[in-house]
């Protein structure tokens, strides 16, 4: 069975400075894949090409059976739920008119939208009656990612793209957004790609570690695979996890 998303061979220069080089990705509906990697290994990059937010200098994506480059950039957008930090929410907008954004332009009637907003909310644990009507400026960081979460879920996408989402929370909050996540993604057959540069989390969600360095990947394998790995850059990353135990 063809992958949903398959990178082949990808290349991306900027400045002179070779970023990515030789990428080869396949992902499944159902799996989550970690990039992880030090800053400036090439995990923000490969995420936003996904998306055609950056084309590959060369090589190929491939989503869905189809060529990226002969997708709307559009259409393909709308079929990727994309979380960063802080949940990227409009400021101006409510958390129901953050989340029926796409369903609006979309064109669903306003029934429907309404529906699928409150479903939503429930669903990243966020009462509709109490968080319908306020503003990101009146949420918690981690009510502003539950809504970003439920905003990228909003028409059902087959992907979502996270990058860094819980890095700026506080380690409560950010353990029972993890755990709060990996219920859904369970629940959810999607694609998913998650970049982030703590092993726990990585090794927590993911359902296999793409460990990236100086734009290459150095180890990929599940989590069970990824703790056994003895590359440099693998054993580098491993030792932080006993670090942190002693």
């Amino acid at each position: 069975m063809t992958a949903l998303i398959e990178f082949q061979g990808i290349g991306y220069r900027a400045g002179g400075h070779e970023v990515l080089a030789d990428i080869d990705l396949a992902i499944d509906r159902g799996e989550l894949i970690v990039l992880l990697g030090a800053s400036g290994a090439g995990k923000t990059t490969l995420l936003r090409m996904t998306n055609r937010l950056l084309e590959p200098s060369r090589g190929e994506i491939r989503f869905d059976g189809k060529r990226l480059r002969d997708w709307d950039p559009i259409a393909l957008r709308r079929r990727m739920g994309y979380v960063i930090q802080d949940g990227g929410l409009f400021p101006h907008l409510s958390g129901a008119r953050n989340v029926a954004l796409v369903p609006e332009l979309e064109g669903w009637p306003a029934q429907r939208i309404a529906e699928r907003v409150d479903a939503l909310l429930e669903r990243v644990g966020l009462d509709p009656a109490r968080y319908r009507e306020r503003r990101p400026r009146e949420l918690s960081g981690g009510e502003k990612q539950r809504v970003g979460i439920a905003r990228a879920l909003a028409i059902d996408p087959p992907v979502l793209l996270l990058d860094e989402p819980f890095a700026a929370l506080d380690p409560i909050t950010r353990f029972e957004m993890q755990q709060q996540f990996r219920t859904l993604q369970r629940a959810m057959d999607k694609a998913v790609l998650f970049v982030t540069h703590d092993l726990r989390e990585a090794l927590s969600l993911g359902t296999r570690v793409a460990l990236l360095h100086a734009g290459r990947i150095d180890t990929l394998g599940k989590p069970q695979e990824f703790l056994a790995a003895r590359t440099p850059q693998a054993l580098a990353f491993l030792r932080t996890l006993e670090e942190r135990a002693a």
